[in-house]
């Protein structure tokens, strides 16, 4: 017997962090996503202990700042993806820049230099999740996908799709259901 489950990975991750948090006694406020504020100082032996805890799960403390500002990079365009009912209208370079208060030159220079790719690649592929994820477990038409994406056409959303995965949408989601036929018999 298969399960399919659906979760919220921002939801699983703050749970694990509030449990590990409150396992070691510290004080804490979850601030934006990918963000605590620690209410007093912790010892330098509680810290490793905590991050090698978080690391259990996936879950790494960054220390670096630039690695910290790479991932608020990351977050932000997650949150811009995957939490609203429809992306921006507005263009992703004064998006990010008005989330992040710093220019796009610099959130992208440095985003290119750790990661070895651009920002516009990270979007498209984050694009292409959700598109995925809108297929399979919200049952949304091409056309209702590419408008909640904010993709000026079903054949754009189509022509990136397969430029991403190899695969066209359609055939993605025949795959899928013929997955999912397969499992039931």
């Amino acid at each position: 017997m298969k399960l399919y489950i659906k979760y919220d990975i921002n939801q699983a991750c703050r749970i694990i962090l509030q449990e590990q948090l409150e396992k070691f006694g510290i004080q804490y406020q979850l601030l934006d996503l990918g963000e605590i504020e620690f209410k007093e100082s912790i010892p330098e032996e509680t810290y490793d202990e905590l991050r090698e805890a978080l690391k259990k799960y996936g879950i790494e403390l960054l220390d670096n700042q630039k690695s910290q500002l790479i991932q608020k990079i990351k977050d932000t365009i997650i949150e811009m993806v995957y939490e609203k009912d429809k992306l921006p209208t507005s263009t992703i370079s004064s998006y990010l820049s008005d989330k992040l208060n710093l220019s796009y030159g610099y959130i992208s220079n440095i985003f290119s230099e750790h990661t070895y790719t651009s920002i516009e690649n990270y979007i498209i592929m984050q694009k292409i999740e959700r598109a995925k994820k809108l297929i399979i477990e919200d049952g949304l038409t091409l056309t209702e996908v590419s408008y909640k994406l904010n993709y000026s056409s079903v054949a754009h959303l189509s022509g990136q799709f397969k430029k991403t995965t190899g695969l066209t949408p359609s055939m993605f989601k025949r795959i899928v259901d013929k997955r999912r036929s397969m499992n039931k018999e």
